[in-house]
């Protein structure tokens, strides 16, 4: 039972990393990866592969910490709340202690970022620093201001995937650059039913989403709308790797099967059905594409 959880316990830590979301963040590291695989032949260097990926794990925990933390702090995890638990709001984690896990987190997603400069240049350090920043400011404000999507766009997509590529091979091509937009927008869908879920006590919080200001119906067609264009980007692959367009039609099918349920549930709890499908549905296109593109 969650309410048996033991304060500070290892399961408490777990629970509040929320690993189900490594996947958004494995994912376009992956697919550079796999771009990078095919351009860089035998100079591909797996060390530096590997330090993007577990960079990016701890990115990810970084942020999902600080949003436990002050999502609470601010109130905004009433007892409202439709999304899954937060660790600080059920009293899984003190925030004492969540205050020494973002920094603990922090240092160690700076030190397996820094021999990254070795492969990539100063300029790593640059990108690092920016995406520890932004991750703060996200929960900070940017989120309730409607910057998310924006964000999510560039730190989910364009930077993950060009940098990936860019440490091995110190270069950008559009294929680079297609493939980030691409996944900025898939993992974007992650968000868009979140704020969907949550549209109504975000008013009451005052965090101007997407779906707040325009509206439920600009929410459902904007969750549409995203992922399908992050599969139609796909067909500039058609002339190189036509794999890497027909293998992602399955998460086109999923997407629009997991868009009809989401309209005909609408609202309440029963959205987070929607969130588990729209996770499995974007690791199956990042499957497919990698997939594609090594084919």
């Amino acid at each position: 039972m969650m309410n048996n959880i033991k304060t500070n316990s290892l399961k408490a830590w777990i629970l509040a990393a929320r690993p189900k979301t490594l996947t958004g963040a494995a994912i376009p590291v992956i697919v550079s990866l796999a771009l990078t695989y095919n351009d860089a032949g035998t100079y591909f260097q797996w060390i530096p592969a590997i330090l993007c990926l577990f960079f990016a794990f701890f990115m990810q925990v970084y942020a999902n910490l600080i949003n436990d933390f002050y999502d609470y702090a601010k109130g905004t995890d009433r007892e409202d709340r439709l999304g899954p638990e937060r660790a600080c709001a059920q009293g899984w984690v003190t925030l004492g202690a969540m205050k020494h896990a973002i920094a603990i987190t922090t240092l160690i997603a700076c030190l397996i970022g820094l021999p990254l400069i070795y492969y990539g240049g100063l300029e790593m350090l640059i990108i690092g620093f920016i995406c520890i920043i932004f991750a703060f400011l996200y929960t900070m404000g940017l989120s309730y201001k409607g910057f998310g999507d924006m964000l999510v766009f560039f730190f989910f997509g364009i930077i993950p995937v060009g940098f990936t590529y860019y440490v091995q091979l110190h270069t950008w091509t559009w294929s680079v650059t297609i493939t980030g937009i691409s996944c900025g927008l898939l993992i974007n869908t992650l968000l868009t039913i979140n704020n969907y879920r949550d549209r109504e006590q975000d008013i009451i919080s005052g965090k101007r989403t997407f779906v707040v200001r325009f509206g439920a119906i600009a929410g459902r067609l904007f969750y549409l709308g995203t992922g399908l264009i992050a599969y139609f980007l796909c067909l500039y692959f058609i002339p190189t790797h036509p794999f890497a367009t027909i293998l992602p039609l399955i998460y086109v099918i999923l997407h629009i099967i997991t868009w009809r349920k989401m309209v005909k549930i609408n609202k309440g709890k029963d959205l987070n059905k929607i969130l588990g499908e729209t996770a499995r549905n974007m690791f199956i296109f990042g499957l497919m594409l990698t997939i594609g593109l090594l084919i």
